[in-house]
């Protein structure tokens, strides 16, 4: 076995080369904790909704918090810790555990990885403009950052969620633990304005652990919507592509991508 200060030096470099091809989100042990009990959750990267786990290291992220209404409470840990989160809720009601990682590069050797990325989330587009500004088609960087949030109830998970002042982020329109719903809204937001006709991402775990993926459109105010069932867990993804000009194509990255990510629990 690996001393453990090596192992953890090989997932963050795992971390660096598999993190931008799948999903980053905040999986809670436990959606709903007794009042006064512990908030604990695992940082993980992957696909289809399952992938490692990834232990607290406060070199890779800008912002680890639990909100709840206007208070925010700083996640704190040791180096290494597994989970990344094991905090006692500050209060009771909605926890919104709020994370906000680094930036990260990744080097793309040609086109064909950037394309398949570019339709898979909706960003064809970019496979032209990348022509129309004369970028490299060999060798070219990207920059990306994930803007995860999660909902947890407890005690009587009463509340809301909100903006949190994320560049990018996805706010639950209502509260999954306390609200009836058979269809659930949330709005997608880039520097505090809706995204308007966004594609978003939706993995659906039923108790069974099976999971569907489909995928949803924002209407003009931002606001996506789409059914849910009880006792299933939700994981919403949205992300954006924006263009990059910071100097010599060759040694900056021409393109920036931004990933907010929502999970939560609808209760049976």
């Amino acid at each position: 076995m690996l001393p453990r200060l090596t192992c953890f030096a090989t997932l963050m470099t795992m971390w660096a080369t598999t993190a931008h091809a799948h999903e980053f989100w905040i999986s809670p042990e436990a959606y709903v904790t007794p009042k006064g009990g512990e908030v604990q959750a695992q940082l993980r990267v992957g696909q289809e909704f399952g992938g490692a786990s990834y232990a607290f290291n406060e070199n890779r992220f800008t912002r680890f918090d639990l909100v709840m209404g206007n208070q925010v409470t700083p996640v704190t840990g040791r180096l290494g810790d597994t989970p990344a989160l094991k905090m006692i809720a500050p209060a009771e009601g909605l926890v919104i555990i709020v994370h906000e990682t680094g930036d990260n590069l990744l080097t793309y050797k040609g086109m064909e990885k950037f394309t398949k990325f570019a339709k898979h989330k909706d960003f064809e587009w970019a496979v032209q403009s990348h022509a129309d500004r004369g970028l490299p088609t060999e060798r070219f960087m990207e920059r990306y950052r994930r803007y995860a949030k999660s909902l947890v109830a407890v005690g009587d998970g009463k509340g809301a969620d909100r903006e949190v002042g994320l560049k990018t982020e996805i706010v639950a329109l209502v509260n999954p633990y306390t609200d009836q719903m058979d269809s659930f809204p949330v709005k997608v937001l880039l520097d505090g304005e809706p995204r308007a006709d966004a594609q978003i991402e939706l993995f659906d775990k039923g108790p069974d652990g099976e999971v569907e993926i489909t995928l949803h459109r924002t209407n003009a105010e931002g606001i996506g919507t789409f059914p849910v069932t009880a006792g299933h867990e939700y994981l919403v993804d949205a992300v954006q592509l924006l263009p990059l000009d910071e100097g010599d194509p060759t040694k900056f990255p021409v393109w920036v991508s931004v990933w907010a990510s929502l999970t939560f629990m609808v209760p049976e």
